[in-house]
């Protein structure tokens, strides 16, 4: 491969990220793998939710628990705007 080659290459790897960035930033949501091996969730709030693969597959197993126990207690939990 050519320096021209290499710089080209280089281009599109950079255009596919850009791309996917922006498909992640309309939904105000990103994952990402931090240092340590775990799986971040950014735009929740302020700072990223960081999870192991074995705690996310847990909460998401829950998923149908978590929606009832908000439904069951709608009437204390606050909303964030």
């Amino acid at each position: 491969m050519t320096q021209q080659d290499d710089l080209q290459a280089e281009l599109e790897r950079l255009r596919a990220e850009n791309q996917a960035l922006k498909k992640t930033s309309s939904r105000g949501l990103s994952l990402k793998v931090s240092e340590k091996g775990g799986l971040s969730v950014y735009g929740l709030g302020r700072f990223p939710v960081t999870l192991y693969k074995e705690q996310w597959k847990k909460l998401l197993d829950m998923a149908d628990d978590i929606r009832a126990f908000i439904q069951a207690n709608d009437s204390e939990l606050k909303t964030k705007d």
